[in-house]
């Protein structure tokens, strides 16, 4: 699937574009499954241009699971057959993973293991290496108090079971019909919205020692809530930087997502799916991420 310029759904077209090259240091992955995350249709409405250079014709996508294809020169770590996943983010914005077949810097790929499923396996990296980058980032240790906005998200369910696995005493923001879903991981929940601000004092009356805003305009309630001294890292507003806080954008990074689907494979890790879309309905994936209305990840079924 691809777009030739900047603009809404409507501009996802399906095409045929020649099977990729395998450089040095690369693997293709011949896809099985895809996800989709909300930087895909903001990359595509150009949302990032200001950041990010634009290939067009573009290959959307940054999640991956598959099969090794091929293996370009020097890499040594896998071999054909191999099942894979990786967030394939690259520099420019072109050949993405909604398509049958993608290439990967070999040190952005990590090993699936048998008990993964593919659509999981698809569904985890960005959100996974995100919610892992901001709990290395804020530091959060055993006994600590941790607030995470929009906890029951992507990327906060799953860094809100890294944070109660870390020893962590974590307080979540969602919606009221979500709730029971946080307790379930050992996460205490709070209502968003009007009042916030109250609550989460009522729940933890002498602040937070860490804060993951997962959001967006929540500054102001999280630096009140905010023990002296403590972190503050955000994956969706930039100002937290000037209060001394952490700005974060995840790398693409095998070895850690290794490490998370160890984790999935243990049962110690869980990625909440919502529904799967064939490629061809990448628009209609696209909607449904856009309104809100998936409940988990959306995972595009390239192939089996």
């Amino acid at each position: 699937m691809t777009y030739d310029r900047y603009g809404d759904d409507d501009q996802l077209r399906k095409s045929d574009l020649p099977v990729p090259k395998v450089g040095p240091g690369e693997v293709r992955i011949r896809v099985t499954r895809a996800s989709v995350n909300p930087v895909d249709w903001k990359v595509m409405s150009g949302g990032l241009d200001q950041l990010m250079d634009a290939d067009f014709p573009v290959i959307p996508g940054w999640d991956v699971a598959g099969v090794v294809d091929a293996v370009g020169p020097d890499t040594p770590e896998f071999t054909e057959g191999d099942r894979v996943a990786a967030y394939a983010r690259k520099q420019v914005v072109s050949a993405g993973t909604f398509a049958e077949y993608v290439t990967v810097m070999a040190e952005d790929v990590a090993a699936v293991p048998d008990e993964v499923p593919d659509d999981v396996a698809g569904a985890l990296p960005l959100t996974g290496l995100t919610a892992l980058r901001v709990l290395e980032t804020l530091a959060v240790t055993k006994g600590e108090s941790v607030l995470v906005h929009a906890a029951s998200g992507g990327v906060g369910y799953l860094a809100c079971q890294l944070a109660v696995a870390a020893g962590a005493h974590v307080v979540g923001t969602a919606s009221p019909a979500k709730h029971e879903r946080l307790r379930e991981i050992g996460v205490t929940p709070v209502a968003h919205g009007d009042g916030l601000q109250e609550r989460l004092r009522d729940v933890a009356p002498e602040g937070f020692d860490a804060v993951a805003d997962l959001v967006g305009g929540v500054l102001d309630t999280s630096l009140a809530v905010l023990r002296d001294g403590g972190r503050i890292a955000s994956v969706a507003d930039p100002a937290v930087e000037e209060h001394g806080g952490r700005w974060v954008w995840v790398r693409p990074d095998g070895e850690r997502l290794a490490g998370l689907l160890e984790e999935v494979a243990g049962g110690r890790l869980h990625v909440r799916i919502d529904t799967s879309y064939p490629l061809k309905r990448l628009a209609d994936a696209f909607g449904a991420s856009r309104d809100g209305s998936a409940d988990g990840k959306i995972v595009i079924d390239v192939a089996d």
